[in-house]
C-alpha cells in the first residue's frame, strides 16, 4: 500500500505539472495573439485603405481598459497625425500600392496644421501618378480640406458637404452664477486674457472679440487658400456666402449641391465607390460582398515602413493636450511625465532635442516643470528646437521659450501670453439657506482662503500679487528667448492669441515649417551630417493596446459611418458636443488648481472634453437648486 500510494502521488504530480505547462503555453499563445502587431508581410497589391473613423490628433490619448470595458459607449478613436502622413507618403513609392483610399464616413476632424500635413502627403501620392480617392456620407470643414487634395471625391446620395468656417459662440455663465449667489474671484493679468470672462460676464468683451476676429479671419483665409490651391474648381464663395440659396438651388439635395459647386466629383453609395476602387486596385479574392477591393490597412503599412533608426538620435518629445500637474498622459501633458521624458533623452545623450507642442496650455507649475527640464538638457550645450503644431498657446508657449529656433505654420494658434486664477466662494449661496461662517483669527490669513465663508481682502490682494509676479516671469522668459525687452513683449502679450503668420511677424515665431523641418534644423545645429534619425520619446506601444484595438476594430473594408450622419445628424452631434463643453466649462471653474496659463480660443481636440464632467460635484448641486 505505501508503494501504491507513492506511485499515485507521482502520477498526480505529473498530471498537475502537465496541466500547469499546458495552461502556461495556452496563456502565452493567447497573449501573443492579442498583442500581435501587424507585420510587413500583410501589405499586398491593391489600395492603401485609411479609415479615419475618429479624430486625427498629435498624440492619441491612453485608453483606460476598465472604462473601455464597462462603458456603454465606445471611446473616441484617435489617430496619430504623423502615422497617417507616413503611411500615405510611403504609398507614393511602394509599388504594391496602386491607390490611396480615405474613408471619412466617421471622421470627426482634427487640427488645421495636421489636416494640411495629410493633404500634402496626398499631393505626394498624386505626384507619383497614383490616384487618391475619398468617400464619406457628410463632409464638413476638416473633411472638405482633406477631400480637396484627392483626385476623386465621392459622397453618398443621402449626404453632402458643408463649410461653416472657424468661429462660433461660447457660453457665458455670469448671470447664472450671480443668480446662484456664487462669488467668482478672478485674478489675472492681460487685457485679452478672456478665459475668465464666461464666469463673470454675460457676453464677450470688446478686446476679446477684437482678438478673436483677427485670429479667425487669418485661420479662415489660410483654410480657403489651401482648398483653393488643391481644388481650384471648388466654388467656396457660393457655398459660404449664401448657403441657403446654394442648397435651395439643388432643391434641398445636399449631395447634388456639393457636386454642382465642385466640392465632390461623384455621387454614389459605398458599393459603387468600392467597385470604382476595384477597377484601379483589383478585387479582394477573399471577400464575397459587392464593392470590396484589395487593400492594405494603415497598421500594416506602418509596419512595412518603420521610422528610421540609424545614426545618432535627435530626441523628439511631444507636449500634447492640456498641461496638467503630475504624470498624466499621453494625450494630456502631465508636467512630471514630460519632464521625465526630457531627462531620459538627456541621460541617453541625445544629440539634440525637438519639442513638438500641440497644447492650449494649462497649469503654470507644470509648464515650469517642463521648461526647467528643457533647460537641463540645454545646459549640456546641445540644440533645442521647438515645432508648433495646431496650437502652442499660453502654457504651450511657456514651454517653448527655451527653444533656440521656433517653427510654426500659418495656421498655428500661439501667443496668449498671460495667466489667471479662478476661485469661487459660496458665502452668499449658503446664506440663502441660513448658513454663515464665524470664528476667531490670529492673523489676517487664518483659515484663508475660505471658499465657504468668503475671502478676506488680504488674501485676495496676495493672490493677485502672485498672478502679477507670474505674468512678469512669463514676460521675462519670452523676452530673453526672443531677444527683446520685457516692454516689447508686453505690447504683444496681454493674453492675446495670434495666428502663426502674425506671430512670425511680431517675433514670437522664427520660421514656417513642420516637424520634419524642425528635426532637420536640430540635426544640422548639432552637426550630425546625414547620419541621424528622430527618436520619439513617450510613444512606445502599450502591450495591452492591441487587445483593445481588436475589441473596438470594425470591418477593415469600410465603415457604415455614424448614425444620422446627414445634416440633421451633424446638428445633433454638434449639439451634444456643445452641451458637454458647456458643462465642462462650469466644472473647470471648480476643478482648476493653481495659476493657469490657458487659451480659451484654442479648440479642444475632436471627441475630447477638457475636464472630467460628472454629476456629483458642486456644479450639479447648484443646478439642482435652480429647479427647486
Amino acid at each position: 500500500m505505501p508503494f501504491a500510494r507513492k506511485v499515485w502521488h507521482l502520477l498526480v504530480g505529473i498530471k498537475d505539472g502537465l496541466v500547469l505547462l499546458f495552461m502556461l503555453l495556452f496563456f502565452a499563445m493567447l497573449y501573443g495573439a492579442l498583442t500581435a502587431r501587424p507585420s510587413a508581410g500583410l501589405v499586398r497589391d491593391g489600395a492603401l485603405l485609411v479609415k479615419l473613423d475618429g479624430a486625427v490628433v498629435e498624440e492619441p490619448a491612453a485608453i483606460d481598459p476598465f472604462s473601455f470595458l464597462v462603458s456603454r459607449a465606445e471611446p473616441q478613436k484617435e489617430f496619430r497625425a504623423r502615422d497617417v502622413v507616413r503611411a500615405i507618403r510611403a504609398s507614393a513609392t511602394d509599388d504594391r500600392i496602386k491607390a490611396v483610399v480615405l474613408d471619412l464616413s466617421a471622421f470627426s476632424g482634427g487640427g488645421m496644421v495636421n489636416m494640411q500635413e495629410i493633404g500634402a502627403a496626398m499631393d505626394a501620392v498624386r505626384a507619383a501618378k497614383k490616384p487618391v480617392l475619398t468617400y464619406a456620407t457628410m463632409y464638413v470643414d476638416d473633411g472638405v480640406l482633406l477631400a480637396a487634395h484627392a483626385s476623386e471625391v465621392w459622397v453618398d446620395p443621402m449626404g453632402g458637404a458643408f463649410v461653416s468656417g472657424p468661429g462660433g459662440n461660447n457660453l457665458y455663465f455670469g448671470p447664472l452664477l450671480e443668480r446662484l449667489k456664487v462669488n467668482t474671484h478672478v485674478f489675472k493679468v492681460g487685457t485679452y486674457k478672456d478665459f475668465v470672462e464666461p464666469y463673470i460676464r454675460d457676453s464677450a468683451s470688446e478686446p476679446s472679440k477684437e482678438a478673436r476676429k483677427a485670429l479667425y479671419a487669418a485661420l479662415w483665409e489660410e483654410w480657403k487658400s489651401n482648398v483653393a490651391k488643391a481644388r481650384p474648381k471648388a466654388d467656396i464663395a457660393k457655398v459660404t456666402s449664401d448657403p441657403v440659396g446654394w442648397l435651395k438651388s439643388a432643391k434641398g439635395d445636399s449631395a447634388q449641391a456639393a457636386l454642382a459647386t465642385g466640392l465632390v466629383d461623384k455621387i454614389g453609395d459605398r458599393v459603387g465607390f468600392g467597385e470604382r476602387v476595384k477597377e484601379i486596385a483589383g478585387a479582394d479574392s477573399s471577400a464575397t460582398r459587392p464593392g470590396t477591393f484589395a487593400h492594405t490597412t494603415l497598421p500594416a503599412m506602418l509596419a512595412a515602413h518603420p521610422e528610421a533608426s540609424g545614426g545618432k538620435a535627435v530626441a523628439v518629445v511631444t507636449v500634447a493636450g492640456e498641461i496638467v500637474d503630475g504624470k498624466s498622459g499621453p494625450g494630456v501633458a502631465g508636467g512630471d511625465r514630460i519632464a521625465r521624458l526630457i531627462d531620459q533623452a538627456n541621460d541617453d545623450d541625445a544629440s539634440a532635442l525637438v519639442l513638438r507642442v500641440d497644447s492650449p496650455g494649462g497649469s503654470v507649475l507644470a509648464s515650469e516643470t517642463i521648461r526647467t527640464a528643457i533647460e537641463r538638457f540645454k545646459a549640456n550645450k546641445r540644440p533645442v528646437v521647438v515645432s508648433m503644431a495646431n496650437m502652442a498657446a499660453s502654457g504651450g508657449y511657456w514651454v517653448s521659450t527655451p527653444g533656440q529656433q521656433i517653427f510654426a505654420e500659418p495656421g498655428t494658434i500661439t501667443g496668449s501670453i498671460g495667466i489667471f486664477a479662478l476661485v469661487p466662494s459660496f458665502e452668499r449661496t449658503l446664506a440663502q439657506y441660513g448658513v454663515k461662517g464665524d470664528g476667531v483669527r490670529t492673523t489676517p490669513l487664518s483659515g484663508q482662503p475660505d471658499v465657504m465663508s468668503g475671502l478676506t481682502p488680504e488674501i485676495e490682494s496676495m493672490l493677485q500679487a502672485g498672478i502679477e509676479n507670474g505674468y512678469d516671469r512669463f514676460i521675462n522668459l519670452v523676452a530673453k528667448s526672443r531677444g527683446k525687452t520685457p516692454q516689447q513683449i508686453d505690447a504683444i502679450a496681454q493674453g492675446r492669441v495670434w495666428d502663426g503668420g502674425t506671430a512670425r511677424q511680431n517675433g514670437l515665431v522664427d520660421q514656417f515649417g513642420g516637424l520634419d523641418d524642425a528635426v532637420a534644423y536640430a540635426a544640422k545645429a548639432a552637426q550630425l551630417g546625414d547620419d541621424w534619425h528622430p527618436q520619439f520619446y513617450g510613444s512606445a506601444p502599450d502591450p495591452y493596446a492591441s487587445l483593445l484595438e481588436q475589441l473596438r476594430r470594425g470591418d477593415d473594408e469600410g465603415s457604415d459611418g455614424v448614425p444620422g450622419s446627414d445634416l440633421f445628424g451633424l446638428v445633433a452631434s454638434r449639439q451634444q458636443a456643445q452641451l458637454a463643453q458647456g458643462v465642462a466649462s462650469l466644472q473647470r471653474m471648480a476643478g482648476t488648481r493653481g495659476a493657469q496659463a490657458y487659451c480659451m480660443d484654442c479648440p479642444v481636440p475632436a471627441g475630447r472634453v477638457a475636464t472630467d464632467v460628472r454629476g456629483d460635484g458642486w456644479i450639479a448641486a447648484l443646478l439642482r437648486m435652480i429647479s427647486g
